[in-house]
């Protein structure tokens, strides 16, 4: 059977051009698509609302003046005042001199500056270190720090408490070889400082120091020790 279909009624030989048409179209709407773009709406309500109402405070700047100093005082004004006598006034401060039965037999009491002198002399007379130092049995200071140790008993109440150290005494050997000033220095208990004071205080004399052929006193410092074994 012969086909009456006319060239401009074939359909076939369009299918290229439609689909190329279709691609075109197709794509048109996917880049019209893309480029579209909306406006956001401005959002009415709350928000709005909220920043209206914030009020910016202006908060002044505050400087600290500088506090000016005071002035300086001003400068003592002499409160002297001269008085101008003319010559024809009479002045009557003057010297008046009172004249003394002094003569080459009047005696003069010097007691009060004799007694200082002696005082500063006995003062002056305690040594710590003189040309003959005092003697103890024979023997010299540490004679006699052996002597007090040996003789010096251990308070019982120390003892018993476990109270124990070195007992530091000053005292002086005077011009007989007495001691005299007994004072303690550096304590450690008032049973161990009593005990160490009575045994220097009942101790014998000694030969006293000279100087210069002198007898004088002399100081000395001395520990005790108390140890318990």
């Amino acid at each position: 059977m012969v086909s009456k279909k006319t060239k401009r009624a074939d359909l076939e030989r369009k299918r290229g051009l439609f689909m190329e048409i279709g691609f075109i179209l197709a794509l048109g709407l996917v880049l019209l698509a893309f480029e579209w773009s909306s406006t956001p709406k401005q959002v009415e309500g709350f928000q709005n609302e909220n920043e209206s109402d914030v009020v910016q405070e202006n908060i002044p700047v505050t400087r600290q003046e500088k506090q000016k100093q005071p002035p300086p005082p001003p400068p003592p004004q002499s409160t002297d005042v001269l008085n101008i006598v003319e010559n024809d006034v009479n002045i009557d401060d003057e010297l008046n001199l009172e004249e003394t039965g002094a003569d080459q037999n009047t005696e003069v009491s010097i007691d009060a500056f004799a007694q200082e002198e002696e005082e500063e002399e006995e003062v002056q007379n305690t040594f710590m270190i003189v040309e003959d130092m005092p003697q103890f049995r024979g023997g010299g200071i540490d004679k006699f720090r052996n002597y007090v140790q040996k003789t010096a008993k251990y308070p019982t109440m120390a003892q018993e408490n476990g109270i124990e150290g070195t007992v530091y005494i000053k005292f002086v050997v005077d011009e007989n070889g007495n001691i005299s000033e007994i004072e303690i220095v550096r304590g450690v208990d008032p049973s161990l400082n009593n005990e160490a004071k009575e045994v220097i205080a009942q101790a014998p004399s000694w030969e006293p120091g000279k100087q210069r052929g002198q007898p004088v006193r002399v100081q000395f410092t001395i520990p005790v020790a108390f140890n318990l074994n």
